[in-house]
């Protein structure tokens, strides 16, 4: 896929796509298209990349100057997401802080946070994990039970979260927690930011269906973190999530059109080479499959011609999330049918080959970042106009 976003961003794609060719390189090279937001694969050589990036001062290109980015917009945002997944560099292993907490903290942090956290991250010092979810609050995040009491001039937390994303790498968790204990709901909570090298934080790797530990479960026994650690407001929470998930669900999916487009072709090539004369049924569905990857990037490109344009995004921004998920997952579904029986048989040690992992990590997409459950209420509800589900 070859876009041209005009010539007044030309000299800076130029300038990326330079960078990227003399810097992945070596072991860069060898690890092309690794990790993901659900995949754990390569981390000692994907945090190295991130190390190098920051030399080159490409991590937070669109944070403001005075933070330390570069103070670029939207625009040269999108294009260097899309060079940089063009060129199938391995994914970011600071993607949590620079994407999501970094962003918070500039938008509702106070001086001395920003001071404090932000220049850690751009330098890949430091690292983050969201403590959001709970085991009875996934989708909904509002009915988070972990507590936090003040005590003098610290926090003192106490609680369970779970599916906090490379959580064993984390230095850091900004955490959502219950500071009024009367309070129901979205009213009452605080975000808080806790360090994890502390006797009170117990992290518990997850092994997923690819065989990696991509995610963890967190214990919060007596957790004590500084009473300024709270990021805006106390009891005020909520809004704060809120700008986190806005940034979240804010992205476009171009640069994962890319991925999906590879994993595509890859598709034709293995069909090609069996030869499916006598499958009709087969045929149509890796031409469905491949239908939808393009109709995926006409929804994407539609996105970013909004949001250059100052435009909001229509209605398909919406439903991007939930047809690219059910789509990938159609589309491994196929691949795994096409590769027969050997789509069944792993390495002796769990070695699984990329459309293998790529199938069963597409399993999770239809659950995080928002259920499709919940998605197709949001759809229904804020696009189509239907009356609300019945809540008690």
């Amino acid at each position: 896929m070859e876009l041209d976003f005009g010539p007044e961003v030309r000299e800076f794609r130029d300038e990326i796509r330079t960078w990227l060719h003399e810097h992945l390189v070596g072991e860069f090279a060898e690890f092309r298209g690794v990790g993901g937001p659900t995949d754990g694969v390569a981390w000692d050589v994907r945090l190295a990349w991130d190390r190098e990036m920051a030399a080159g001062n490409w991590l937070g290109v669109g944070w403001p100057r005075e933070h330390g980015g570069r103070g670029l917009g939207l625009l040269e945002e999108i294009v260097f997401e899309y060079e940089y997944a063009r060129a199938n560099a391995p994914y970011r292993a600071t993607g949590n802080a620079l994407d999501l907490l970094g962003p918070m903290l500039i938008a509702v942090g106070d001086e001395e946070q920003k001071k404090r956290f932000l220049p850690p991250i751009l330098a890949a010092q430091e690292f983050w994990g969201q403590g959001f979810s709970e085991p009875g609050a996934g989708s909904d995040l509002a009915s988070v039970s972990t507590r936090a009491e003040r005590d003098g001039d610290e926090w003192v937390v106490n609680g369970q979260k779970v599916w906090t994303s490379f959580g064993m790498y984390a230095d850091w968790l900004y955490v959502l927690v219950r500071t009024d204990p009367d309070s129901e709901r979205h009213h009452g909570l605080s975000m808080l930011l806790i360090p994890t090298d502390q006797p009170g934080v117990e992290i518990r790797p997850i092994r997923n269906l690819a065989g990696q530990e991509e995610f963890a479960e967190v214990f919060l026994s007596d957790a004590r973190t500084s009473a300024g650690l709270v990021v805006g407001e106390v009891g005020q929470g909520w809004r704060t999530a809120m700008v986190t998930l806005g940034i979240e669900r804010g992205g476009t999916l171009l640069p994962q059109q890319f991925t999906f487009e590879r994993e595509a072709e890859a598709v034709l090539r293995r069909a090609r080479g069996r030869g499916l004369a006598g499958d009709a049924m087969l045929r149509e569905r890796i031409v469905e499959a491949w239908m939808a990857v393009r109709i995926m990037r006409l929804t994407n490109l539609r996105t970013v011609g909004e949001l250059v344009d100052g435009r909001t995004p229509g209605a398909q921004s919406t439903t991007a999330k939930l047809y690219a998920s059910t789509g990938h997952q159609r589309l491994g579904h196929v691949a795994m049918e096409l590769a027969g029986q050997a789509g069944q048989v792993v390495g002796p040690d769990y070695e699984l080959d990329g459309m293998q992992r790529s199938f069963l990590l597409s399993l999770a997409e239809t659950i995080y970042g928002g259920s499709s459950e919940i998605q197709r209420n949001i759809i229904g509800e804020k696009v189509l106009g239907l009356p609300k589900d019945p809540r008690p």
